[in-house]
């Protein structure tokens, strides 16, 4: 612990890319480096310690990684004498000491599940000399969720239910960096939940590769659904989750979200293509045909859910008629929002092993056919709400005007509307306001707030 006082008083600037979890970790790395005296700046030029935290689900990930580090060798002089750059999340874990071959500058690489070393990695960097403090160790560590957190918003908590993944899809790194599903107990997670509420969080979002699946490694079967009931007895106003595999996602689950208070008319649904037969080489264990099926039984429970998905253009191997089959199962489906990604080769996963020889620019015409699809049916979606009053929760002001407040609708679309007259922006952040639509746009609504915030 004496070793670790040294770090009191440094300055440190936290990055993150990537996924919800990624996000959550960072809170935990901000809590640990507060809890040893740091103190947060915004810029490289102001930081002592430089902490990214990676993602490497798209080969375009690494590429921002390493075009940031450069910017930390080039950056003005550390405000306390040597600067120190460390690398967490899943590039780290990943790579490990050999990620110096990418950034030689890297002082400090701890993997996804050793957020609790890096105090004293930090401490190892400061000593001097030219090793890197590595820890990428997975086995018999804890969940991130025991160690402190400086949440980014007060009345926004992430809150992890398991960590890893047991599916393995074909393209996808995550269950190689992240190790197999591990899920947290059950009677913890109320727990947290309950505490985060006494100390005012009013939207939860409960977190894992595949919340669908969570408790099976514990109790022999999935208790998702049941964890979803006990948590909105907590008093928590909203409650989100992700991410949701089809495969797993059970009648009980839909049950549970219909009709638990708090649960968020929404689901991000990734569905990745719409083609049988890139989805089994994709081993997504479900079919086309079982996707739509899932989606109609959603929609008849929760009549007016919103559903994002995430789709991957350009799989080896997809054909026009391939892509067609996804266009078309978007249609039919209606999201009211889609990621949508063309196809990033990850090394070491099976998929990175197939030959394919589609033209760049084939998949390129492909996504932005796509893309337009989707934005129509954005908008389309969006309609529905204007002239309406949703209830929004507000979260801050417009980067470009600080006069627009923004927030999140139940169904997680984007609300503007103009700060009320005689009222400060701090009052009204983080609290429940009902919004009048007056503009329905493809990504946002904006409108009038009405009534007194509460």
């Amino acid at each position: 612990m004496a070793r670790v006082q040294r770090l009191s008083g440094l300055t440190y600037c936290l990055k993150t890319f990537g996924c919800q979890m990624n996000f959550h970790d960072a809170e935990r790395v901000s809590g640990l480096l507060e809890d040893c005296g740091c103190i947060e700046v915004q810029t490289i030029n102001e930081a002592d310690i430089v902490v990214f935290m990676t993602c490497c689900v798209r080969e375009n990930a690494d590429q921002r990684l390493y075009g940031q580090a450069s910017a930390v060798v080039s950056a003005e002089p550390a405000p306390h004498g040597k600067r120190i750059l460390a690398v967490g999340g899943c590039i780290a874990q990943r790579d490990g000491e050999n990620l110096r071959k990418h950034i030689p500058s890297v002082n400090v690489v701890f993997g996804t599940s050793a957020l609790q070393s890096l105090p004293s990695l930090l401490c190892e960097a400061l000593d001097g000399g030219s090793r890197v403090a590595v820890d990428t160790i997975e086995e018999g560590r804890g969940f991130s969720t025991e160690l402190p957190s400086h949440r980014a918003q007060a009345f926004h908590a992430w809150v992890p239910i398991m960590t890893g993944c047991n599916n393995f899809c074909t393209y996808c790194i995550v269950p190689y960096v992240r190790g197999r599903e591990k899920s947290r107990v059950f009677e913890r997670i109320v727990g947290e939940c309950e505490t985060l509420v006494a100390d005012g969080v009013r939207e939860i979002c409960l977190l894992g590769q595949n919340v669908n699946s969570y408790g099976r490694d514990l109790y022999g079967s999935p208790r998702f659904a049941e964890l979803l009931r006990a948590v909105g007895t907590t008093g928590i106003e909203r409650i989100r989750f992700t991410s949701s595999n089809p495969k797993d996602l059970s009648d009980e689950t839909i049950e549970a979200m219909a009709t638990t208070p708090g649960v968020m008319p929404q689901l991000h649904l990734a569905v990745q293509s719409g083609s049988s037969k890139i989805l089994r080489a994709m081993n997504r264990s479900y079919t086309r045909e079982e996707y739509l099926d899932l989606a109609k039984r959603i929609k008849a429970a929760i009549p007016n859910i919103a559903l994002s998905t995430d789709i991957i253009v350009g799989f080896p191997g997809e054909t026009e008629e391939d892509f067609e089959d996804t266009l078309s199962l978007v249609r039919e489906v209606g999201f009211s929002s889609a990621y949508t990604f063309i196809y990033s080769k990850r090394p070491g996963t099976p998929a990175a092993k197939i030959v394919d020889d589609t033209p760049h620019e084939v998949i390129q015409e492909r996504f932005d056919r796509l893309a337009q699809l989707v934005a129509e049916l954005a908008h389309d979606a969006n309609q529905k709400d204007l002239g309406t009053l949703t209830e929004v929760l507000v979260e801050g002001t417009s980067k470009r005007d600080q006069t627009v407040m923004v927030g999140h609708s139940a169904k997680n679309q984007t609300v503007h509307f103009e700060l009320p007259e005689g009222m400060q922006a701090e009052d009204l952040i983080g609290s429940m306001v009902d919004v009048r639509v007056d503009e329905a746009r493809t990504w946002y609504l904006k409108g009038t707030c009405e009534g007194a915030p509460r």
